[in-house]
């Protein structure tokens, strides 16, 4: 099959996510034009006005596009590691992979938030739910290895992690999965565990 053949295969819909996808990330939301996607996916202005009314819906379900593929690879890491520790260690050798992927520039729920700075836009809300969702993840696996007030760590681990969002773009990328994951380890040393339990090795 042709890749055009390929493309009329997919939704229209996620034709556009997809090329939305790229030039949102590449270049800033802002920054891209509804009728720089349009010239992009090779479609009508009836079309994509059809599928999307205004340009920020589609930057919603950008956002909710990336929002879904990070709570399925943290779904596969729980899956996949022995304990919650290896599940911190599998999410900063992850964040460390991506900082090294060509074209990274950080974390895109920052990168909105920097853009959208009225809390109660769709865009605003959209980064701050796929947030809090991220932090309830921390705190659980906080709450799996008995961590004492695992909501405070939690805050604090997902500040590391935005840190090292930026760092990986701003700094060396190959430094971010350990530094990340070692921080983390530290924090949690810190916060006081039953002595049972012992912090990520």
């Amino acid at each position: 099959m042709t890749s055009e053949g390929a493309a009329s295969k997919v939704p229209m819909r996620e034709r556009i996510v997809e090329a939305a996808t790229e030039l949102f990330y590449a270049q800033g939301l802002r920054a891209v034009s509804a009728e720089k996607i349009i010239a992009r996916v090779g479609i009508t202005k009836v079309t994509f006005y059809r599928h999307f009314p205004a340009k920020d819906d589609l930057i919603v379900a950008y956002l909710e596009r990336r929002a879904t593929w990070e709570r399925d690879a943290i779904a596969q890491a729980r899956q996949s590691a022995d304990d919650a520790p290896h599940v911190f260690r599998i999410i900063a050798e992850a964040i460390g992979a991506e900082s090294c992927s060509p074209g990274f520039r950080g974390c895109p729920f920052i990168n909105a938030a920097a853009e959208y700075a009225d809390p109660e836009h769709p865009v605003r809300r959209a980064v701050d739910a796929h947030r809090r969702w991220f932090r309830q993840t921390i705190q659980e696996l906080l709450e799996e290895i008995s961590v004492q007030d695992p909501a405070r760590v939690a805050d604090q681990l997902v500040m590391l992690r935005d840190g090292a969002m930026v760092s990986g773009y701003l700094s060396d990328p190959a430094t971010v999965a350990d530094a990340l994951y070692n921080a983390g380890r530290a924090i949690i040393a810190t916060s006081g565990t039953p002595r049972t339990s012992r912090p990520p090795a």
